[in-house]
């Protein structure tokens, strides 16, 4: 892996690595896997959120999406066939630094969602922010048409939590909280707010936040004007077909605005990541 943006030392060869055989090449500086101590710096979140941030002020919003080169973010309704193990890793870093992994009811129900594991590599620097061993799954229901015996409600390592509005249906709220989920009403109809619930999760101190779709919810993040920061991965893959962008629904009446924050590319493969404009 290599930093294309912002230039740094992480970006050129050096002169005497370029012509050294391509075995020889692999530990140089501008061309090599990085360790996920560099990958969870890289991604690190802006100073400010986390423990001590208050009353979800400090909540930060990021979304990690993959697509291919003509926009495409899931095939066969999938996001898997489209990633590598380079964008796992990235995948994994940035739940290792996430309080919570923020969820639609139709990618937990797509991708089979488990429970966030914890992982020894992101112990230390999780104990040292005063986080939990291991990121809650929020996941994001109007009909809460969700299965609770899996062991993504029954058995997380971090208690679950179901978003939803205060007009779902109140037997499915039962029984998730019978599940052992903690349900969140998150809005004053049948479905979450999204701008509501970046707040609710920050003001029970989960403010480093992650969303890893589906597109729809993606969408409403978006259009409330919610979402903070996207990292994307930019798979090098054509697909065509009319499958779902990485964000659905509604547009929005003017565009947002992102600024370039980083690119790190291996394999072909772009990891950008963007933060909202002033």
């Amino acid at each position: 892996m290599r930093r294309l943006f912002p230039v740094t030392d992480h970006t050129v060869e050096p002169t005497s690595a370029k012509s050294a055989p391509a075995g020889a090449r692999e530990g140089v500086t501008g061309d090599r896997e990085w360790s996920l101590d560099e990958l969870a710096d890289a991604y690190a979140y802006p100073a400010g959120t986390g423990a001590g941030a208050g009353a979800g002020a400090g909540a930060w919003l990021r979304a990690n999406m993959v697509s291919t080169l003509d926009g495409a973010a899931q095939h066969d309704g999938r996001s898997q066939p489209l990633s590598n193990a380079t964008d796992m890793r990235v995948f994994g870093t940035l739940r290792g630094l996430a309080d919570a992994v923020v969820v639609g009811a139709e990618t937990v129900r797509q991708e089979g969602y488990r429970p966030a594991r914890a992982r020894e590599a992101f112990a230390a620097r999780r104990a040292a922010a005063g986080q939990a061993p291991a990121p809650a799954i929020a996941v994001v229901s109007a009909s809460l048409d969700l299965d609770f015996t899996l062991p993504l409600f029954t058995a997380p390592l971090t208690p679950t939590l179901v978003l939803t509005g205060a007009a779902a249906p109140a037997e499915r709220v039962a029984a998730a909280r019978k599940a052992g989920a903690d349900v969140v009403i998150a809005g004053e109809g049948a479905g979450a707010d999204p701008a509501r619930v970046v707040r609710e999760l920050g003001e029970r101190g989960l403010t480093r936040l992650l969303t890893e779709g589906g597109p729809r919810l993606l969408g409403q993040f978006v259009a409330a004007g919610a979402l903070d920061e996207l990292c994307l991965t930019v798979s090098p893959m054509l697909t065509a077909g009319d499958a779902q962008r990485i964000a659905g629904g509604p547009g929005v009446a003017v565009p947002a605005k992102f600024v370039l924050a980083s690119v790190l590319e291996e394999a072909g493969f772009l990891f950008t990541r963007y933060r909202r404009g002033s």
